[in-house]
């Protein structure tokens, strides 16, 4: 809000106080007129300054002339300047109509707001509120206002690009329904309580989606309120909302979400499913968590697009995607992936359950909860509550006749006794577990107390994986660095020798920080008839990776470097997700 607006109406009055009394000390218009004005813009429930204007008891630009010298903000000629659509969206159109304000242009974040009545405080916390931004008020012309913004907002609607196919999203009339539940909630346009909540809510979620992030966080602290979206795996904030509405923020979300409102005290899931148009819809899963200010609520965005890019996209290196390729295709076995939480591990599952669902194949998943819906598969969101955990799942697939079992993770000895025991008897398992490298998931399924006869017969293949951030071609630039330190770093005297590039990020209006989007880095080792007998023989993890580098596997730092080589990522990248 504008400190001189703020100042100017603090403190108490006598009479005509504000803009009402320095209209009449300039001589712009009589007391009475100004006392009867008053009662009329009440009664009509317009600005003063519109009923002043309508009733010609005086000129626009007075009125803005002296707006400007009571409160100390420029006063602008619409005339004079060509509004911008992306601008003027910045507020919805319903708020523009109701306070009849116009956006005018955006320096970083703040946004310049032309008002022919900078005394309409509420509207003003109203739009900050709803943008995120901080506002400075600029006077306008009040007859020239209405028609400014009916122009505006034409302009916009003509230019502005389709979010989807079927247009853009309606941010307060978006379907939303929670989990399986089937009952769709409509917010209408005249649930006025609520509609700046709602509309918040919304936004933060369609622009995470067209940002591309993975994950939304919504966080309550003592005297903030702060909404961070993960982009490209690094978090960054995108608004704040007054503290005071955090507790119905999270009330909303948890409405979404159909998760009980009342309850406080303790964590909880749920699911949301968005419909952004007829043929588009994103689902959500919610989890809440009480802090000491509120209630932390954190989206997880699921987009089932993802599951469908193709083994193509993911950067797997051409020798690595033939492997995966190959064991897909073995009618038994255990192909296992590990990597820490939000490494891609459940696309690369479901990338490989897309290569296998074909008619004639039963596939049946066990997941905590199932992330992305897959038709064709059979999948089942594990519930230890009524006692459906991954074990008893898995027990019941065995009975159905499966040729493709899915589990989520591993976490017990009884969900790795089954689903070895189902890929010794002709089935192909696919898991996750979460360990730093592939070796080491081999000597982890050994300490949850797995007999080493076991593992070397079942396990066929794994797959360690980490995410980087790809660089952005629009603006990545090579970097000067040493040919020592690239020879610590990993590299190899050949590429040294060869005047091997390396790139770094700069910054620009198209990417984050230098980088847009992220590649797979990958680890993939079969195991072998030799890591076989070091298993059997309780050899370390340490053995079985000197192994795998004996036959030509490679570990996470070579594939990552072989990015960096490629131009693809920063070395300062692959430092932050692998060891050297």
């Amino acid at each position: 809000m504008n400190d001189n607006v703020s100042a100017a109406l603090g403190g108490p009055r006598t009479g005509l106080g504000g803009l009402p009394q320095r209209l009449v000390q300039d001589g712009v218009v009589e007391e009475a007129t100004v006392l009867e004005a008053l009662n009329t813009a009440k009664e009509r429930k317009i600005a003063l300054v519109t009923q002043l204007v309508e009733s010609g008891a005086a000129q626009a630009r007075d009125i803005a002339v002296a707006a400007s010298n009571e409160f100390g903000v420029p006063v602008l000629d619409l005339d004079a300047i060509t509004l911008e659509p992306e601008t003027v969206r910045l507020v919805s159109d319903k708020l523009v109509a109701k306070h009849r304000v116009l956006p005018l242009f955006r320096r970083g974040k703040k946004l310049f707001l032309g008002v022919a009545d900078p005394t309409h405080l509420h509207a003003i916390d109203e739009i900050k509120f709803q943008t995120s931004l901080s506002i400075e008020v600029v006077v306008v012309d009040d007859d020239k206002l209405q028609g400014a913004i009916d122009k505006a907002i034409e302009q916009a609607d003509n230019q502005i690009t389709a979010f989807t196919s079927e247009g853009d999203v309606d941010l307060e009339s978006l379907e939303v329904s929670g989990g399986e539940d089937e009952i769709e909630e409509r917010i209408g346009r005249d649930d006025v309580e609520d509609a700046p909540i709602v509309r918040f809510v919304n936004k933060v979620m369609v622009d995470a989606i067209r940002r591309g992030a993975s994950d939304i966080h919504f966080e309550p602290y003592e005297k903030t309120y702060r909404v961070r979206v993960r982009m490209d795996g690094v978090l960054k904030e995108v608004a704040q909302a007054p503290v005071q509405l955090g507790g119905k923020l999270a009330a909303r979300l948890k409405v979404m979400a159909r998760l009980d409102i009342a309850e406080r005290r303790v964590p909880q899931d749920g699911r949301i499913k968005m419909k952004l148009s007829k043929s588009r819809g994103i689902d959500f899963r919610v989890s809440t968590c009480p802090t000491l200010f509120g209630e932390k609520v954190v989206m997880r965005i699921l987009d089932a697009s993802q599951a469908r890019l193709g083994i193509d996209s993911l950067g797997y290196e051409p020798f690595q995607k033939t492997l995966y390729e190959q064991y897909l295709a073995k009618p038994q076995g255990m192909i296992l992936v590990t990597g820490p939480t939000g490494s891609g591990k459940t696309v690369s599952l479901y990338t490989g359950l897309n290569l296998l669902n074909r008619e004639g194949t039963n596939i049946s998943t066990a997941e905590d909860p199932a992330e992305i819906n897959l038709p064709g598969v059979n999948q089942v969101n594990i519930n230890p509550k009524v006692g459906l955990t991954f074990a008893a799942a898995m027990r019941a697939f065995l009975r159905q006749d499966p040729d493709v079992i899915m589990v989520g993770e591993i976490r017990d000895l009884e969900t790795a006794e089954i689903a070895i025991k189902a890929a010794q008897t002709g089935h192909l398992v696919l898991s996750t577990l979460h360990t730093n490298d592939a070796q080491q998931t081999l000597t982890r399924l050994v300490d949850m107390g797995v007999k080493p006869y076991a593992i070397a017969t079942s396990v066929s293949l794994i797959i360690a994986q980490r995410l980087a951030r790809r660089l952005c071609n629009q603006c990545k630039q090579p970097l000067d660095i040493p040919s020592e330190a690239l020879l610590k770093e990993g590299f190899s005297a050949d590429d040294v020798r060869a005047g091997q590039k390396i790139f770094g990020p700069i910054g620009c209006s198209s990417c984050t920080d230098g980088y847009k989007g992220r590649t797979g880095i990958y680890q993939v080792m079969p195991v072998t008839d030799a890591i076989a007998r070091i298993i059997l023989a309780g050899g370390s993890a340490v053995e079985i990776g000197d192994q795998a580098a004996r036959e030509g596997i490679w570990d996470l730092r070579r594939a990552g470097l072989e990015k960096v080589k490629a131009g693809i990522t920063s070395l300062e990248e692959i430092n932050s997700v692998t060891i050297d």
